[in-house]
């Protein structure tokens, strides 16, 4: 019997080879030699591969026979995630991979700031001796700001702590116990950015957190501050960046990401109180050969039909083709359930399955659940292996029940969380029809069924004549495009709820005046990205 064909279209460490054994056929190609890469794609059951191989809809519909794709790293922008789950292909990479490497990159980019190191090289290798030019500062008793407190965030705090300083982080989704156990100190962004005398940002790139250091949140740190990005490009709004750099209204900036890379626009790096680097994040033969081995086994599994815990996209393994097609729902309740949480900070969640499902193994709902409420909270790729370790790092309990009662469908699933300041958040789906339509039918206590699409708005209100010509209005004079509408109550004169479908996102703006409006006691915009 032939084996499978697993194709390494990229360099990749002897310990990668190593870790996927004799099973299987290995072949080496150029993933960027697109002829060759086509060719080679048509009877492989696998392909490993790192940042320069395009894995698109054309790659995968030349390989018929393929099962997984495993990007060696933490990012996929290379990978068409979406094609290959519309053709069964299970999408692997290596979450954990770079965060020490990411780290201590920080760290590094820290200190380089503070002693002006490379500047300092740079004057020497010239023939200068210049020591009064690049007198520095030092970290000890400063105070650092962290923005997000994840994985990558907490390894920073604790090399941090050694130095004397006094962290302080700002992260809406982490509990006041989990910080206290990492000996920090939270606060506003506004109190983080007049505090801190080093900033680092570590949050996930989304519509919300693009640009959210920019012109005003710069105004507000000290002259004397520095901040550094080795997250996401886009976080720091370049242009205010090189304004405020050159103006004086901070000290400086170290920065491995960038909106557009390599850099278009070099005025940034041009400066002499700037410290950048080419996204060396993940750069380290420690992070590589990780890297490698963790998809490696990934791979594995994936051949072999076992579940795959590092899968993005479709959870593989032995799990019931009936229980299957609920996995993708789950996922996006726990994307709704982050978005009416808002900044809440989650300390339980309690998925609850009823109906015909109960007699099958539901426990991967509960990561599901749990990958879909981080999705859009935290900077790296959530998936089901890394998704309860975010949990536990945010002090977040999470269990599955149970139940073959199900009052009005053949099968319900449940999210109920609870927020750190008591209150709860609960959203409920179902697979409607033949066709297994994903609905929405229940929000906080409210009864609605709801098509789960793109993008919603959620608006909770007292009840009275005229809101929805309101709203209506707001959101027409805004050229937002309403494609669907559903009003619930619990009694006339009481609160409402309204959830309606829109064609695209809307800008934060235009919610607050939709809110001030109509009086709404809450107003969230959910966004839900297919995984």
């Amino acid at each position: 019997m032939a084996k499978p064909i697993v194709l390494i279209a990229e360099q990749l460490s002897p310990a990668t080879v190593e870790a996927l054994g004799p099973d299987f056929d290995i072949r080496d190609v150029d993933g960027t030699d697109r002829p060759a890469l086509l060719a080679a794609l048509a009877d492989a059951s696998a392909v490993l591969i790192r940042s320069a191989t395009q894995i698109d809809a054309e790659a995968l519909a030349a390989a018929p026979a393929l099962k997984v794709v495993a990007r060696a790293g933490v990012g996929l922008d290379n990978v068409d995630i979406k094609a290959a789950t519309e053709a069964g292909v299970m999408v692997v990479n290596a979450p954990t991979s770079n965060i020490i490497s990411a780290a201590e990159l920080t760290i590094g980019h820290i200190l380089s700031l503070a002693r002006h190191i490379p500047a300092a090289h740079a004057s020497l290798a010239a023939g200068e001796w210049k020591r009064s030019k690049y007198t520095g500062t030092e970290l000890y008793e400063k105070t650092v700001g962290i923005i997000g407190l994840g994985r990558i965030g907490a390894l920073i705090t604790a090399r941090l702590q050694a130095f004397g300083v006094e962290v302080v982080a700002y992260d809406p989704y982490v509990s006041p116990a989990r910080a206290q156990q990492l000996g920090v100190r939270l606060v506003t962004l506004d109190e983080l950015l007049e505090q801190s005398d080093f900033i680092s940002i570590h949050m996930p790139k989304t519509p919300e957190t693009t640009g959210m250091i920019a012109a005003p949140q710069l105004q507000k740190m000290k002259k004397t501050a520095y901040i550094v990005n080795v997250a996401r490009g886009g976080l720091i709004d370049e242009d205010a960046l090189y304004d405020a750099l050159t103006a004086g209204d901070i000290a400086g900036a170290g920065l491995d990401v960038f909106n557009a890379e390599p850099p278009v626009d070099k005025k940034l790096l041009s400066l002499p109180n700037v410290v950048v680097t080419p996204h060396l994040g993940a750069s380290t033969d420690e992070a590589q050969e990780k890297a490698g081995v963790s998809v490696a086994r990934s791979v594995r599994l994936a051949l072999e039909g076992e579940l795959v815990p590092d899968a993005v996209n479709v959870a593989g393994g032995v799990i019931d083709p009936f229980v299957r097609p609920g996995i993708a729902l789950v996922e996006k309740l726990g994307q709704v359930l982050a978005a009416v949480a808002g900044h809440g900070a989650l300390t339980d969640l309690e998925v609850d399955v009823r109906g015909e499902l109960a007699a099958y193994d539901v426990s991967v709902y509960r990561l599901a659940a749990l990958k879909g409420y981080f999705t859009n909270l935290v900077t790296e790729n959530v998936s089901y292996v890394n998704a309860p370790l975010l949990a536990e790092q945010r002090g977040i309990a999470s269990s599955l029940n149970v139940s073959e009662e199900s009052k009005d469908y053949r099968n319900t699933t449940t999210l109920r969380g609870v927020l750190s300041d008591g209150t709860s958040v609960e959203v409920a789906g179902t697979l409607a029809g033949t066709k297994m339509a994903e609905k929405l039918i229940g929000l906080n206590g409210y009864d609605i069924e709801v098509p789960i699409d793109e993008h919603h708005i959620v608006m909770f209100y007292t009840d009275r004549p005229g809101i929805v010509a309101v709203y209506g209005k707001e959101f027409g004079d805004a050229g937002i495009n309403i494609a669907g509408m559903q009003i619930a109550r619990r009694s006339a004169g009481g609160q409402a709820l309204s959830i309606i479908t829109v064609d695209s996102p809307v800008p934060d703006d235009v919610l607050e005046r939709v809110r001030t409006a109509i009086d709404a006691a809450e107003v969230r915009e959910i966004d839900i990205v297919d995984i």
